[in-house]
């Protein structure tokens, strides 16, 4: 079967290996010149399995104002705010408290944390990629008794689902964290001992190139302009090269991989993919002191700013913004990021001289992906992984593999279903 895969981020390329592995034939169409330049390039590095979550939550309402009164609060609204970015709030207010609906999404999304690992595991057993990858733990720092406090109620769903963690005290976490010599206060710490790093673009690349050789074809520089369908079956792409006349792409089916740029391709079939933009920044930085950086991904709750090693580079990530699709990287962002690294691993990193990054992450207003059949039988959505695309990216391909070839999924799909924003769902 001809299966064409629309967007060359890490979820289209795992997706297109997926697919490949079983057999398909498969062609991915993406706009930029190489796989995994856009929300894949510069994220936080860390592979989150058992961190995952929906955003959409009573504790992030309650912290929301104060987030965006403090300078350097992880949270930021555009002003005047888009009719978007109010429709976005609003659907993540309701979700956040309609009754069961956060809990049963986090052990969903849990589950398929769990479920990515496992992927992730056979990938690196079968194939040699060089993307800078571990799995050396992830710490979630506690600057208060009151954080540490929530971290033993976190504890109780991973118990539920055999996730395995630490709660460790200062000493414990030092003792883990040698280069954290900073002075910012520390009360403990989670650990998730399974969780891993990675170069989210280098390991897209690397997995694109064996796809290519192993018979995938890549239309790089191709926009995906329209779905040429009737009202049961998906025909074939029309398609926009850079240069040159638009071209029709025949298909036997159709995954739509696009991230934030999703919901404009689906909109003409009837289907409401309520995505938002989050925005989100990075720097890069070489690391100049080996023994003063982080061993692995930590996450530092003060500024919720995460700083993961990536071989000899540094990689520190921070806020959520609602910005709608601007690309400006203000010079306040990047400071809070310098200031938290600065704060936990004092001269790591020569962070003046670092790159600096912004990003979409897809956002779902209730947490979890899109994965599922869309509104024609052979059209497919794997989509919306928010922050975490490239923890799910594994996992969330081979599933949507399951379904295509008609096989039983792996995990129940109710919470990803496609169609759960529509009027009567």
């Amino acid at each position: 079967m001809h299966i064409a895969v629309i967007g060359a981020g890490v979820v289209g390329v795992t997706t297109a290996y997926a697919l490949r592995k079983r057999g398909h034939d498969v062609t991915v169409i993406e706009r930029h010149a190489n796989a995994g330049l856009e929300t894949s390039f510069g994220n936080a590095g860390q592979r989150s399995y058992g961190v995952v979550y929906p955003w959409a939550s009573a504790a992030m309402v309650r912290q929301a104002l104060p987030w965006l009164l403090k300078t350097d609060g992880p949270l930021k609204l555009s002003l005047p705010p888009s009719l978007e970015s109010w429709r976005f709030l609003l659907a993540s207010l309701r979700f956040a408290y309609a009754p069961g609906v956060y809990g049963g999404n986090k052990r969903a999304m849990l589950r398929m944390g769990l479920f990515s690992r496992r992927c992730f595991e056979t990938l690196e057993q079968e194939l040699s990629l060089t993307f800078d990858g571990g799995h050396r733990g992830l710490l979630q720092l506690a600057s208060s008794p009151a954080m540490m406090a929530e971290y033993r109620a976190t504890a109780t769903v991973l118990d539920e689902l055999a996730i395995p963690y630490r709660l460790l005290g200062p000493r414990e976490v030092r003792a883990l964290e040698p280069g954290m010599v900073g002075d910012g206060p520390l009360h403990g710490a989670i650990r998730y001992e399974t969780d891993g790093t990675g170069d989210c673009h280098l390991f897209s690349q690397a997995l694109a190139q064996i796809c290519l050789d192993r018979g995938v074809r890549f239309l790089y520089q191709h926009q995906v302009e329209r779905l040429l369908a009737d009202r049961q079956r998906l025909h074939g792409l029309m398609l926009r090269p850079a240069e040159g006349r638009n071209v029709t792409l025949d298909i036997d089916a159709a995954v739509v991989c696009a991230g934030c740029w999703s919901p404009g391709l689906l909109a003409e079939l009837g289907l409401r993919l309520p995505i938002y933009p989050v925005k989100g920044y990075s720097l890069t930085a070489p690391i100049t002191d080996a023994q003063r950086a982080p061993v692995s991904t930590v996450h530092d709750d003060n500024y919720k700013v995460v700083s993961t090693r990536l071989g000899d580079r540094l990689r520190a990530t921070g806020f959520v913004e609602l910005a709608d699709y601007r690309r400006s990287i203000p010079a306040a962002r990047l400071a809070t990021i310098r200031k938290s690294v600065a704060a936990r691993f004092p001269g790591c990193a020569d962070l003046d001289h670092a790159d600096a990054w912004t990003g979409f992450r897809p956002m779902t207003p209730d947490g979890p992906a899109i994965l599922g059949r869309g509104p024609r039988d052979n059209l497919y959505l794997n989509t919306g992984h928010g922050t975490f695309g490239w923890t799910l990216s594994a996992g969330s391909a081979e599933l949507l593999a399951q379904l295509v070839d008609g096989e039983p999924t792996a995990m129940a799909l109710d919470a990803f279903r496609p169609d759960r924003f529509q009027a009567g769902h």
